[in-house]
């Protein structure tokens, strides 16, 4: 790769509970991944319009809230619309298995419940910017 992978980090909605998002940012960064964290309270719109400026690789949704079923299917929406069909649009949080399943039937990459290992999230963000991503 001619350039690190860019990976953009959102918290969407209301969802004041940033430690995992933050400790997320921090291990990909030390993985060698470039991180644009967006803070919190991010609407889908911000956060699709951020990842089209900065020309991320994936984004990374952080969710504790309980909105996943609205968040996600949003989020994928917004990124067909602005054209970002190459973009990686993965996450994690507090998400039941079986939302989980719809969500990646519906076009989301894999999704982290809580104390899956930071280099388990790195090594498939790589993975998948390795096999989808040309640059």
């Amino acid at each position: 790769m001619s350039r690190p992978i860019r990976v953009l980090v959102a918290k969407i909605g209301l969802d004041g509970h940033d430690r995992g998002a933050k400790v997320i940012a921090s291990a990909l960064r030390d993985s060698g991944i470039e991180v644009i964290y967006t803070g919190l309270r991010q609407t889908p719109e911000m956060v699709v319009n951020a990842a089209l400026q900065e020309d991320v690789d994936a984004i990374g949704v952080s969710i504790l809230s309980g909105a996943h079923m609205t968040v996600f299917p949003k989020v994928l929406k917004l990124m067909s619309e602005k054209g970002l069909n190459d973009v990686l649009l993965t996450g994690g949080g507090i998400i039941p298995e079986e939302d989980m399943k719809l969500l990646t039937e519906m076009g989301v990459g894999k999704l982290f419940a809580p104390g899956t290992s930071t280099q388990e999230i790195g090594t498939y963000i790589k993975d998948w910017a390795s096999k989808n991503r040309n640059f």
